[in-house]
């Protein structure tokens, strides 16, 4: 019997599904095997659809559609996403033997109507507040801020500040949905720091959204970041839908972004390309005037290596960050107890003055530490001493 896999278009899927419901069938998707391959044999071949659309999540395609398909009691019907066809057709190509389009006039098409929530899906609203929206006047207030949150680094600052005046401009025009920064260098030295800085000078009040790619090397990894595909029970957005909802601040903060594996690296070049960040249930996310940061440890030799060409070309500004001086590492800790001392008086109503800040400085030796994190450690060890000698005496 011939294997046939057949090609539905995303806005038609529901009326299709609803149409084989009606027939006695229910889709599951290939992934739900893949999590449980104990219900492989148990799929029923008369009443169970078999959507492979997730295969290109994966590696070695072929043999492992063909290890499933062998322990199926039958040839159920195997169907796929449209958008997903022209690797599919090339990758199955010895495991079936006919690849057509789904009869659009077997089954009826229903007007729909777009839920609130699901437009929600679609676009980003416009709660997100983005660079793009700034006047002039707040433009320089935002880089006089950003220059002073984040320490050293002044050639960063300085190429950041007219990266941004060219994509003001472009994005207006259309031609530059989002800008992309790369950023390597040891960990500590203020990579992340940026997301942070630009998040805060822009006023945010909930969460930065970061998606860190240290959890996302296994084959498994862009499903739990856009979602599961249809089919597969309990499908939702991914994390990085939910983060980018659920943030008030046009800046998306990709962390270890060289831990991941090609099929993420292939979905952020379409994000780049496109500005569309799309789910694996076809809903899209326009992230129209975002700025996007991706972080690494790697060296400038192991960039070559590990991230594509097409890849790197996509990134608007690619920059190594180096180890902190011992003035820029003073600054930082007078820029913590600042901060501390700011806290203290709220929550306990105490003014430390610059007391506080004169302690630090004098307690640590900057030269002993590489980068930030491991100052900030010693902030936090040397404030409590500080708190200890200040109830005593008190």
């Amino acid at each position: 019997m011939e294997k046939t896999l057949l090609f539905y278009e995303k806005d038609d899927y529901y009326d299709f599904k609803d149409s084989k419901n009606l027939e006695g069938y229910s889709i599951i998707s290939i992934a739900k095997l893949f999590h449980n391959p104990s219900l492989i044999p148990e799929v029923d071949v008369d009443s169970e659809i078999i959507d492979l659309s997730a295969l290109t999540e994966y590696n070695s395609i072929q043999s492992i559609t063909e290890q499933v398909i062998s322990q199926f009691n039958g040839t159920p019907i195997f169907i796929c996403d449209v958008s997903k066809r022209e690797k599919l057709e090339y990758e199955l190509r010895f495991v079936f033997d006919v690849f057509e389009n789904v009869d659009k006039t077997s089954f009826p098409k229903k007007e729909r109507e777009i839920h609130p929530v699901d437009k929600d899906k679609q676009l980003v609203s416009k709660k997100h507040r983005k660079i793009i929206d700034l006047d002039n006047d707040e433009l320089i207030i935002f880089f006089d801020e950003f220059s002073s949150k984040l320490y050293g680094h002044s050639k960063f600052k300085d190429d950041f500040r007219e990266q941004i005046n060219t994509f003001r401009v472009f994005n207006k025009l259309g031609e530059h949905k989002i800008l992309s920064l790369f950023l390597m260098g040891e960990s500590g030295v203020g990579k992340t720091e940026v997301a942070r800085a630009i998040f805060n000078c822009l006023k945010g009040e909930k969460k930065l959204a970061k998606i860190n790619f240290g959890n996302y090397s296994n084959e498994f990894s862009l499903s739990s970041l856009i979602g599961s595909a249809r089919g597969y029970t309990g499908s939702e957005d991914g994390e990085i839908f939910m983060k980018v909802r659920e943030t008030d601040i046009g800046v998306l903060l990709i962390d270890e972004f060289e831990k991941s594996n090609a099929s993420l690296f292939n979905y952020f070049l379409n994000v780049l390309e496109t500005g569309i960040m799309e789910s694996s249930m076809g809903e899209q996310m326009d992230l129209n005037g975002f700025i996007i940061i991706f972080t690494s440890n790697i060296s400038k030799e192991d960039f070559k290596k590990r991230i594509s060409p097409e890849l790197r070309s996509r990134f608007d500004y690619k920059c190594m960050f180096t180890l902190l001086d011992n003035f820029d590492k003073k600054k930082y800790i007078e820029f913590r107890a600042e901060r501390i001392r700011k806290k203290v008086f709220i929550e306990y109503n105490i003014e430390l003055g610059d007391e506080l800040k004169n302690y630090l400085l004098s307690k640590i030796n900057v030269s002993s530490y590489k980068n930030m994190r491991d100052i900030n450690k010693q902030i936090k060890k040397e404030f409590l001493c500080y708190l200890a000698k200040l109830t005593t005496e008190d």
